[in-house]
């Protein structure tokens, strides 16, 4: 089975180093889990659009704090 295009967004390499880098590795390493462990349809893509959504809340708080 072929990742879904979503992985993309969890990808950390545009990152820095620090905290907002480690934050969002945690949920990098959570989505690829979730597609490999979950069968592919609707609730698993609601489930990575949602914790995509969670990441990106969580890395601007963690940016916010190192600022």
């Amino acid at each position: 089975m072929s990742d879904p295009v979503i992985l993309r967004w969890f990808d950390i390499g545009h990152l820095p180093e620090g905290k907002p880098r480690q934050v969002s590795a945690a949920f990098s390493k959570l989505a690829v889990g979730l597609v490999d462990t979950l069968p592919d349809g609707p609730e698993r893509a609601t489930a990575l659009r949602k914790l995509l959504e969670s990441k990106d809340a969580a890395v601007r708080a963690a940016i916010e704090a190192a600022s």
